[in-house]
């Protein structure tokens, strides 16, 4: 699959101000002593990792700790995540996982590539490893390990004659 060619120069511009307010904000329901920038970054990293798993669905990807926190406030925002996969062509599903042992630098390293082919820079602050909490922690509890990777689903067709 290639790369959608509707995608914005700025990722913020696949949700409304609003919209990405409202993301920012359920980041720091979570995360009270976060500063509203690093929210807004949060949720910006989570909206370019679901770009990549729409454009790039046969890749196991998966978010670094802090981009996951991105990501679940998207989830949570379920109307705006239906809406968001429509406009990208797939649904990225969430397989949930939690190894606080595990890291794996080669699927980090894999997702902030693919990141790259869809024409977005990936914050590097935000992309380390899950103890390095040394720029932000966050309440997200998942550290994806290599059996659940995202490959986002095609959509159901629904029943077949």
């Amino acid at each position: 699959m290639s790369v959608p060619t509707a995608l914005p120069p700025n990722v913020r511009e696949l949700v409304t101000a609003d919209q990405f307010a409202n993301l920012s904000n359920t980041v720091l329901d979570g995360n009270p002593d976060m500063a509203e920038e690093m929210a807004g970054r949060i949720v910006e990293e989570g909206l370019k990792f679901v770009v990549a798993c729409a454009a790039f669905p046969n890749v196991g990807l998966a978010p670094s700790r802090v981009v996951d926190e991105g990501w679940h406030a998207l989830i949570l925002h379920t109307k705006l995540y239906e809406e968001l996969g429509e406009r990208l062509g797939k649904f990225v599903h969430h397989y949930p996982g939690w190894d606080p042992t595990h890291y794996d630098p080669e699927i980090l390293e894999r997702t902030r590539a693919t990141i790259g082919e869809c024409g977005y820079a990936p914050d590097p602050e935000l992309w380390g490893h899950p103890t390095e909490n040394v720029l932000v922690s966050v309440a997200a509890n998942c550290q994806h390990a290599p059996e659940c990777t995202i490959i986002p689903m095609p959509p159901d067709p629904g029943p077949t004659d």
